[in-house]
């Protein structure tokens, strides 16, 4: 960790703190001080400063202190922002998103933009995240493309809306995939591009500096070398450096492959994926996380050259209390299932354990990821869509609000 280590009192000719009474040698010790370099940290003080990159130092003093607010500009409260500053979280992941009806994209915008205000008067070093998801639904036909996205991709300007048939697979593939008239879009056709595109802009006019992509690997099917990805995010990166509030957006996706590479290049900022809570048969409804087992990134994220320029043997990441939909066994233990945690989906069975259980297994997670794998850090939970909270006020809050923070404050002390 790079930054102000205390000195051993046997090396000669250096400061030392029982020595502060010295003004002179103070100053003498200060004027001889190189600059900090991007990333390096204070004693007392982390340090949140990127501007255009991020040092994986600074990437990494975010990903400690992530946090899940799902929906938070759909729903937002005062409570919610109480709850974040109370309980210090720095990244706030998924706070705006999609899943079909993406016509509503204007209501969302509108209702979200003041709390993102609200939010970076509360703390200007937060950062917000939103995510455009591996669906399109016909509801997007009913959205004008505007006349900058045409341009962005050398189209002539013309009055049309997006088109979902231009955004599907070709042989049906994928079709009607989530439900009738929702689909998985096919990165290689422009119209998905453009869609995408579009969304990254209105996410980053509102002041949001991070974006995930959800399942990227299902929507390049025809094109295994990523291709039609990369000129997507070189776009995205592209707007962002001239119009984010700190010209940059971290791009994250769900990679269970380990991440994607090209020819030695990450295509992401960071890496994310479910926990993978693994059941505890005959203890119910127990689970413990473990290297290894089903598709965990635990140990397996890939490294290479950042966008930002660093490079690294594994790319940082988070893990989250995911939600997918239950199995057809919700409750029961079946030993071939090592997706569900006893037939629920990860959320759904966080939250039907008893509260001394989800504060005991929230401070047993975080610690376990940061002792199994150094690139790792668990994302804690603060809001699930409408399903969960974690405040501690009633009567929809579970009560996990306390034990949050008190792992961030565990965290500091260890600084």
């Amino acid at each position: 960790m790079s930054g102000f280590e205390p000195v051993p009192c046997s090396v000669p000719g250096v400061f030392r703190p029982w020595q502060i009474f010295c003004l002179p040698a103070i100053l003498l010790l200060v004027s001889t001080l190189a600059p900090l370099q991007a990333g390096e940290k204070i004693i007392g003080k982390v340090d949140y400063h990127f501007d255009g990159k991020i040092s994986r130092p600074v990437l990494e003093n975010y990903l400690a202190r992530s946090a899940t607010v799902a929906s938070l500009l759909h729903l937002a409260s005062d409570d919610d922002l109480r709850m974040m500053q109370n309980t210090g979280v720095k990244f706030a992941g998924r706070v705006i998103w999609m899943w079909g009806n993406e016509s509503r994209i204007d209501e969302l915008v509108a209702k979200g933009a003041p709390f993102v205000k609200r939010l970076h008067e509360m703390d200007p070093d937060l950062i917000l995240q939103g995510a455009i998801f591996e669906v399109v639904t016909t509801d997007v036909s009913k959205i004008r493309i505007p006349a900058a996205v045409l341009e962005e991709f050398g189209l002539p300007v013309e009055p049309r809306n997006f088109s979902y048939k231009a955004m599907l697979y070709g042989f049906r593939h994928r079709h009607n995939h989530w439900y009738e008239n929702a689909s998985v879009p096919d990165m290689s056709r422009l119209e998905t591009r453009m869609w995408f595109f579009y969304v990254a802009k209105r996410w980053i006019d509102m002041g949001l500096e991070a974006i995930h992509l959800g399942q990227v690997e299902i929507m390049d099917d025809w094109d295994r070398d990523h291709r039609h990805w990369r000129d997507l995010m070189s776009r995205i990166r592209s707007y962002a450096k001239k119009h984010a509030r700190r010209h940059l957006v971290l791009i994250d996706a769900h990679v269970p492959s380990g991440g994607i590479v090209h020819a030695g290049k990450l295509m992401f900022d960071l890496h994310s994926f479910p926990s993978r809570p693994k059941s505890l048969q005959g203890q119910p409804h127990k689970a413990i996380l473990e290297k290894g087992f089903s598709d965990s990134i635990y140990g397996r994220s890939k490294g290479g050259l950042s966008p930002s320029g660093w490079r690294c043997e594994s790319l940082p990441y988070i893990v989250e209390i995911d939600n997918f939909g239950p199995s057809d066994h919700p409750g029961e233990y079946r030993a071939g299932d090592k997706i569900h945690v006893w037939g629920w989906d990860e959320i759904n069975w966080f939250i039907k354990q008893p509260e001394d259980y989800r504060n005991e297994w929230l401070r047993y997670a975080y610690q376990w990821v940061r002792e199994t794998d150094p690139n790792g850090f668990f994302q804690l939970p603060l809001r699930r869509f409408k399903h969960y909270t974690a405040s501690m006020t009633s009567p929809r809050g579970m009560r996990q609000e306390e034990t949050i923070k008190g792992i961030r404050a565990g965290l500091d002390r260890k600084r």
